[in-house]
């Protein structure tokens, strides 16, 4: 039987006035950062005695180290003359175009690699000296790592906004977004306080974690709540730094024969307090842009329970090489 409402978790909620169902309750985007133009620099005194024209001023000390080396480098070869009947060797070939597709893609990884471990690093309380890992297959998922969950059936990431919900509890709303590349999905996998694990440690099945969203610093929380869409548990972000309770604690349930949790394993997460299991569904939000769906708690174990950790930043596991 359901319990009463939870006014404790009312009373504590924090968010903007708008809700998720309400006109103004879609996400605000940040806008793209204008920079200035760079200045020219004016000519010495004597330049026009010279008859020099006017120049830029000198770029800055990494542009202008970049610039020595393009100057320095040699000229690259000129093709030989192609001969009647033969390939042009200028063409790449496939393997060349492959070679060069994945330099890229690990060079955009370890780029994010970097700008989120100096996020968290910068308010998570996460040791910035420990070597942060580009999430490759059979990556450990460790205490510390930075992580997205993606929902097996609809490929959505577990997602979470400061936009309140207009029902239930009003906390803040926690949503499956369709798009890996959304800044709003990342999760921090925490231990309980009471737990002895520490940053670095291996999570095996049966463990109690923490996820905490890392741009708004709270919880994913869990409750007796009835769900805006589907009438199941409700489940939303909650707390903040040195806030939580038990409703952020969900037990890790590894599927198959695995112990320890690695980058696309199957997994569930089940709630410790309601013992729902962390559910999405195609049940889509009118008024949220880009196709987010429902979040929410089921009881049963359904295929719509299962989770993958996907994209993010793995911290080494302790004792590995």
């Amino acid at each position: 039987h359901a319990a009463p409402f939870d006014s404790s978790d009312a009373r504590r909620t924090r968010g903007p006035t708008a809700s998720l169902h309400s006109p103004a309750s879609t996400e605000a985007r940040p806008t793209a950062a204008e920079s200035s133009p760079a200045r020219e620099g004016n000519p010495p005194p004597n330049a026009r005695a010279r008859g020099e024209t006017n120049q830029a001023a000198p770029p800055p000390q990494r542009a202008r180290r970049a610039l020595t080396a393009a100057a320095t480098a040699p000229p690259a070869p000129k093709p030989a003359a192609k001969r009647k009947g033969q390939a042009d060797a200028s063409s790449p070939s496939s393997s060349k175009r492959g070679s060069r597709r994945a330099f890229a893609v690990v060079m955009a990884a370890s780029l994010l690699a970097l700008a989120v471990a100096f996020l968290v690093g910068a308010g998570a309380g996460v040791d910035r000296s420990a070597a942060a890992t580009v999430e490759v297959a059979g990556s450990e998922v460790t205490f510390g790592s930075v992580v997205k969950l993606m929902h097996e059936k609809t490929k959505h990431r577990l997602h979470s906004h400061d936009v309140p919900y207009g029902s239930g509890s009003g906390q803040q709303s926690v949503t499956g977004f369709p798009e890996g590349d959304d800044g709003n999905s990342y999760w921090i996998v925490r231990p309980t306080p009471d737990s002895s694990a520490k940053q670095g440690d291996a999570i095996e099945t049966g463990s109690i974690i923490k996820l905490q969203h890392m741009r708004t610093r709270r919880w994913l929380h869990s409750h007796l709540h009835a769900s805006p869409l589907s009438g199941n548990l409700e489940v939303s972000c909650f707390g903040g730094d040195g806030q939580s309770d038990t409703g952020d604690y969900w037990r890790l349930e590894i599927e198959g024969t695995g112990k320890v949790w690695k980058r696309d394993q199957k997994i569930r997460l089940k709630h410790v307090d309601t013992g729902g299991y962390l559910h999405s569904h195609n049940k889509k939000y009118n008024r949220l842009g880009g196709g987010q769906q429902e979040v929410c708690g089921v009881r049963e174990k359904r295929a719509e329970n299962i989770w993958l950790a996907a994209e993010g930043v793995y911290l080494p596991a302790n004792g590995s090489k």
